[in-house]
Order: structure tokens, then sequence, then C-alpha cells
């Protein structure tokens, strides 16, 4: 009983001491701003928790603009879902994986019509989140100017939230951004010859 007694005080002072650590924390934090967050690495579920953001800006009553880049389809699950709701914005800007086309110039041109429209995007105070799905791709392969794209980005509506989206973020996009989260893969079904699956890749 007694071992109890001070096993129930040790998690009580364990527990106190680990609130006053978080509610200086909060404290601290005392400013609201547009956040840029960006989602990459290797692992599954960037573009998942991107729509999980999407799900949380509407629970509150805010306006939402996507833009996917590289993606051609326009059958995916969190789309047919999404665009049903007035207050979000789709953009389909791709024409699928650069191993798809295999054409340079067009991929080039795609990205820049692509980033023309995400631009209006950025500049729109009335989304109050975007996201840029897979922006990393044109990024990395130089068919848009991250000075450019990192331009665009700084001079959006003060409390606009953009997340983006992809692998291999470059070095310059991450020091520029709020947050960055890298996704590590372990495991995937698709290398045990699982095609993508409805409901959970689609």
């Amino acid at each position: 009983m007694a071992h109890a007694a001070d096993r129930e005080q040790r998690h009580r002072d364990r527990m106190r001491r680990k609130k006053a650590v978080i509610d200086t924390a909060i404290e601290h934090a005392d400013r609201d701003q547009g956040l840029l967050l960006v989602l990459t690495g290797n692992g599954k579920g960037k573009s998942s928790s991107a729509f999980g953001m999407v799900a949380r800006a509407l629970g509150h009553g805010m306006k939402v603009g996507v833009a996917q880049f590289i993606k051609g389809r326009s059958d995916t699950g969190e789309e047919g879902f999404f665009r049903r709701d007035p207050n979000v914005t789709w953009q389909v800007l791709g024409e699928g994986f650069t191993w798809e086309t295999q054409n340079l110039a067009r991929d080039t041109e795609t990205a820049l019509r692509g980033w023309s429209v995400a631009r209006e995007m950025l500049r729109d105070p009335s989304l109050g989140l975007v996201v840029l799905d897979e922006l990393t791709y044109p990024l990395k392969y130089g068919w848009l100017d991250i000075g450019a794209v990192l331009d665009d980005l700084a001079a959006r509506p003060p409390m606009q939230h953009v997340v983006i989206t992809g692998r291999a973020a470059p070095e310059a996009l991450c020091e520029a951004a709020d947050t960055v989260a890298e996704l590590r893969d372990v495991k995937h079904a698709f290398r045990a010859g699982i095609r993508a699956q409805k409901g959970v890749d689609l």
C-alpha cells in the first residue's frame, strides 16, 4: 500500500513539474501570424497530413486553397471529398510525375503555369490556408525558381497559413519555414507488391 502511495506521489510530482514547463512555454508563445509549414521526407503521409489541416481549417470556418503540383489525376478520395465544400478551391496543376511525361520543357511549362495559379492563392486574403501539394518536386528539378517562390510566400497576407509537401525540400525553403516535419520511411506495403489502396493511398 505504501509503495502504491509513493508511486502515486512521484507521478503527481512529475506531472506538476511537466505542467509548469508547458505552462511557461504557452505563456511565452504570445504572437499570432500566418505559418509556413513544410512536410518532407521519404515517409508516407505528407499530403495526408496537409489534408488533415484542411479539415481542421474548415472546422474553424476558414476558406482553403489547394494547389496540387505534379499529380495529374482527379480521382483521389481527398479531392472527391473536399471539392464538395464551397469553402475549398482545388486546383490540379500537374500532368503526372516527370518519369511519366519524360519531357523537360513540358514539365517546366506546366510548373510555371501552375505557379501562376498558386501565386493568385497566395495573394488572396480570404484564404486562411493554402496547401501547395508536391511543390518540392518543381523546386528540386529547377522548373521553378526558388527565390521567386520564396518572395511570393513572404509577400502573402500576414495571417495566411501555407503547407508545402513533398520529398527533398530545398534547404532554403526549410530555412524560411516556421515548422518543418520530416516523415521517415520504415516499411511500405508497396514494396511487398501491394498496389495503392482506396481510402489509404488514394
